[in-house]
């Protein structure tokens, strides 16, 4: 493969997961923070405590923020904890017996978080 072409595929990748991590934060600061109250009726509807809640803000947004390190170490764990969360979420989903369609956001994130993690191990 000649070096304007790896070059090419490179910088592709890059912007690929920019946009990625983009999408992941712009969901999670619009889920937590724009429409917070939908937050607070949906742990009250599970019956989940918030002190649970406020937690689960407070490492999500913790999370996205690792996402634009430039420690890939911490881009990996950062991605790692959402992928975590997002596991956590989709297990409440299918506990409370919601319909699929209402688990698709965390799955979405989920392998969004994944595909982040797997190319940050290639620039490890």
């Amino acid at each position: 493969m000649s070096f304007k072409k790896e070059l090419y595929m490179i910088i592709s990748t890059t912007a690929l997961i920019s946009a990625l991590k983009a999408l992941v934060a712009g969901s999670t600061f619009f889920v937590w923070v724009v429409r917070y109250q939908n937050i607070a009726e949906e742990f009250k509807e599970f019956g989940l405590p918030v002190w649970l809640r406020d937690l689960v803000g407070i490492l999500k947004l913790s999370f996205v923020i690792m996402l634009f390190s430039t420690d890939l170490t911490v881009v990996i764990l950062g991605s790692l904890g959402i992928a975590g969360l997002m596991l956590a979420a989709m297990i409440t989903h299918l506990k409370i017996k919601n319909p699929f369609y209402k688990m698709l956001p965390s799955m979405s994130l989920m392998l969004i978080s994944f595909i982040i993690i797997v190319f940050s191990f290639q620039g490890l």
